[in-house]
């Protein structure tokens, strides 16, 4: 398999299509090479439009979806970020491509080895792996410029919008299917958010997600 051919249709045929223009974000997907943080049995399918399994019953998510995310938050050198649920590690290297350093937790150890081995084998250096319930985010590293959440959750808790720096920005896909929101949430001020809907879509939900009072992860 050609695999600079499948990325560049990747980008042309598809990501351009849902209106990613943004060419920062076009360039880091053209950068980094998603077939590496790919399962091997879906290594062909790395650029394809579906969500690619990773095991604990949770996926990749499509392309267009992550294109529309790091377009939305617009990721800066000088950023600190938390990515809650870290999947194959892949989502957290293009955010590390742009940003200081990143945290990326989640609840699931096998998760956990396999983004930390993807990352590791990549040479990706300002990221951190780390086994945690995301539930609460992780406070010991807060404040942060960005927050991310991989999968949908019933609601976004207000613990982890708190962990917000002044002008830093969380998405996260709220709701269930068979509709959920992508949701941009800026902090503009301290305890005040301006909260953007950029897409209407379906993604998996994270592990062990339940509505109770807010969210638990």
């Amino acid at each position: 398999m050609n695999f600079e051919q499948a990325r560049f249709n990747m980008v042309e045929q598809q990501i351009r299509t849902w209106e990613v223009f943004d060419q920062d974000v076009l360039d880091l997907l053209m950068a980094v090479r998603r077939e590496d943080f790919v399962p091997e049995a879906y290594r062909n399918l790395a650029f394809a439009d579906i969500e690619v399994p990773i095991g604990c019953g949770q996926a990749m998510l499509r392309p267009v979806i992550e294109a529309k995310i790091m377009q939305a938050l617009k990721v800066k050198r000088s950023d600190s970020v938390l990515e809650i649920g870290a999947g194959s590690g892949y989502f957290a290297a293009l955010l590390a491509a742009r940003a200081e350093w990143v945290r990326s937790v989640d609840i699931e150890p096998q998760l956990v080895k396999l983004a930390a081995e993807n990352l590791e084998r990549y040479g990706v250096r300002n990221v951190g792996v780390k086994e945690s319930d995301g539930a609460h985010g992780l406070p010991c590293r807060a404040p942060y410029d960005v927050i991310v959440y991989s999968g949908g959750l019933p609601l976004i808790p207000h613990d982890v919008l708190e962990q917000l720096k002044v002008g830093g920005r969380l998405f996260a896909f709220v709701g269930e299917a068979p509709v959920m929101k992508a949701r941009l949430v800026t902090c503009v001020a301290k305890g005040e958010y301006r909260t953007e809907d950029v897409v209407e879509t379906v993604v998996p939900a994270l592990r062990n997600t339940q509505q109770k009072d807010g969210f638990t992860f």
